[in-house]
């Protein structure tokens, strides 16, 4: 992580600088590679505040947050709470993450041939869910050949039995002619083996399959770190 300085009084301004110690710079002469996680995020940033320049700002939110880790993961308000950090600024922080996030997915997506592999499904969905702080519960739409015909997400929030109810996921698997489903949520405390709660609610899930016909193939429980497969535990049939 980089050193991280707290200025007691407004530094000079990156232009002032000599030329090769400015991040925009020393990027575009050395490389991305040869410049720091504060100097990156202080070229997002664009410019500083009164307090600070743009790279004693960086360096003040890897500060507040802990890691670079932790600031991808913050929301708008979070961000925004730091001194010198406006809406403009943390649009930016935010958008620049989700791009990285939307690259893993695109590049998890183009591995998957079918949807068989719980591994390869956690990859696909975990720059979706992985990150977030909230439970979002997701359905996935499968064709004969496994394939994703689409998917959709469910609900947000605390998952409850009210909210994720087999009549709602099947009749979107009816409407789109699904022939087989796969649900997945996630678990923003990091924990991966299913409650009591999950382990019901997927049961109910698996039950309404086998009376519609539109087989439930596995219910993962995604984490930012991991993934847990009620089919490879024993869990679905």
């Amino acid at each position: 992580m980089d050193k991280i300085h707290e200025p007691s009084q407004f530094k000079a301004r990156i232009t002032d600088w000599p030329m090769n110690e400015r991040p925009r710079e020393k990027l575009r002469k050395s490389g991305p590679d040869a410049v720091s996680n504060a100097e990156l995020i202080a070229i997002l940033l664009g410019f500083g505040s009164a307090k600070y320049n743009a790279v004693d700002l960086a360096k003040k939110l890897l500060r507040t947050f802990g890691s670079l880790e932790s600031l991808s993961r913050a929301t708008l308000s979070e961000i925004e709470q730091t001194d010198g950090i406006g809406p403009a600024k943390s649009v930016k922080l935010l958008a620049a993450f989700q791009l990285y996030r939307n690259l893993q997915r695109e590049k998890a997506e183009r591995r998957v041939e079918n949807f068989r592999n719980p591994e390869q499904v956690a990859e696909v969905y975990r720059p979706v869910l992985g990150h977030l702080k909230h439970e979002s519960f997701y359905v996935i739409l499968l064709d004969t050949s496994l394939k994703r015909i689409m998917d959709l997400e469910i609900t947000r929030g605390i998952m409850d039995a009210s909210l994720v109810h087999p009549r709602e996921i099947f009749h979107l698997a009816v409407k789109n002619l699904a022939k087989g489903i796969i649900v997945l949520h996630n678990h923003p405390s990091g924990a991966l083996h299913p409650s009591e709660h999950d382990i019901s609610v997927t049961k109910r899930l698996v039950e309404s399959g086998k009376i519609l016909e539109i087989p439930v193939y596995d219910h993962l429980i995604i984490t930012a770190d991991g993934f847990y497969s009620f089919k490879e535990h024993g869990l679905i049939e």
